[in-house]
């Protein structure tokens, strides 16, 4: 592991030279092969679906694993949408001149080698292996064993693209090992600069409690929707069947709704109908179920992250009191208010620890392509370093270039 590692790490040098005209042509010429070679793609898709439905793997799994026609488009035009981004490298973020004449520029550069864990999503491959090639970094991608056929055809069309534009293959790799396998790479801090985990809770954890290696997280996606007193019945109905129904089994999907007690009798059962159109299994608060002949949620619900057509609903006083339970439930993920008055707006989206925080607008939107980034690694929790959707130029450090003229400190 280490001999293959560190030569992974000195190819890593060579992507960091590179321009960005040529990087853009090289992923370019990564969307147009995977478009060539999408039979082969979906072929190789369909023994993992096969294998999973064997496994009875969870539905909200098999639909992320899937791929058709229109998919691997969408893999493409990520891949495109990359290439048309504004290179991350060699970007100045601040300079000045000292008065002995010395020139500081703060330059992001790329991080290195980064290694990616996901599960199931095929497209996760080729988007990553995309955003770390654009801002200069080598990868080393462990997928879920459920995608194992899929991201190894995925992988191989991409090194070969590497190969024909006379670049090291070792620039996007495919780490096939054990679970035991992916502890002890998680403690390679040497050879990887960075690890970003991508998938469920127990991922999430078994990364974060293994890698001697800094982690960027993408925690469980606990979303919320506070309807507000002040806010729109019409608005709301929309914001919230498409925050839970539109994808059930996604991160930025809602898994509890709160609602002011002011407008509860007339909104929950206007709620309710448009909820049981979409099969949604519904649970309530004690409040809640007096209004509406729903389950009573445990306390456990309002910790759950179903990925599924399920839902929690809780009645709260005022926005301090919603704002209080998503701090305390929510993974700081998304979060949404639905209100017409713009200072509980204002304080909701103040006070939430959250990555995005919406108004009046479905958390279904927190998405790296929908916020122009091309495609994203994930959506990061973490305070440091990146938070929220993770792009390429998030996928980069910075180092201070200095210019001078024969300074000598005294």
């Amino acid at each position: 592991m280490k001999k293959q590692l560190k030569k992974i790490k000195l190819d890593s040098k060579i992507a960091n030279l590179l321009t960005n005209e040529q990087k853009n042509e090289v992923i370019i010429h990564m969307a147009n092969e995977l478009w060539e070679q999408r039979e082969q793609i979906l072929k190789n898709n369909q023994k993992d679906m096969e294998n999973a439905k064997k496994n009875g793997l969870k539905k909200a799994l098999i639909d992320r694993l899937y791929l058709d026609e229109l998919r691997i488009k969408n893999m493409v035009k990520s891949l495109i949408d990359i290439a048309h981004q504004e290179d991350p490298v060699g970007k100045i973020i601040s300079s000045k001149t000292l008065e002995n004449g010395l020139k500081i520029h703060k330059v992001k550069v790329p991080i290195g080698v980064i290694g990616i864990i996901y599960e199931s999503r095929p497209n996760v491959t080729s988007d990553t292996a995309g955003l770390c090639f654009k801002s200069g970094n080598a990868c080393v991608l462990k997928g879920g064993k459920e995608a194992f056929y899929s991201n190894k055809i995925i992988a191989q069309v991409l090194k070969n693209v590497l190969e024909k534009n006379s670049l090291p293959r070792n620039l996007i790799n495919l780490f096939e090992g054990s679970r035991s396998e992916v502890a002890k790479l998680l403690k390679q801090k040497d050879f990887i600069d960075l690890i970003i985990p991508r998938g469920g809770e127990g991922l999430v954890k078994f990364v974060s409690e293994n890698s001697l290696i800094p982690v960027i997280k993408h925690d469980k996606g606990l979303c919320h929707v506070y309807m507000d007193k002040d806010g729109d019945f019409q608005k709301a109905l929309d914001i919230i069947i498409n925050a839970k129904c539109q994808r059930t089994g996604v991160c930025n999907a809602i898994e509890t709704l709160l609602v002011n007690e002011e407008i509860a009798k007339d909104f929950l059962p206007k709620i309710k109908e448009k909820f049981d159109k979409q099969k949604t299994i519904l649970l309530g608060c004690k409040k809640t179920i007096k209004i509406i002949p729903i389950p009573r949620a445990t306390k456990e619900d309002w910790s759950r992250e179903y990925l599924d057509n399920k839902i929690s609903i809780k009645l709260v006083k005022n926005v301090q009191e919603a704002i209080k339970h998503i701090n305390k439930y929510g993974s700081q993920h998304s979060e949404a208010i639905i209100s017409e008055n713009k200072q509980t707006s204002d304080l909701f989206l103040n006070s939430i620890d959250a990555s995005c925080v919406y108004v009046n607008a479905s958390t279904r939107f927190t998405d790296g392509g929908v916020f122009g980034l091309g495609a994203e690694i994930g959506i990061s929790t973490n305070k440091l370093h990146a938070r929220g959707p993770v792009g390429a130029d998030d996928l980069t450090t910075y180092k201070y270039k200095i210019y001078g003229d024969g300074q000598i400190r005294t």
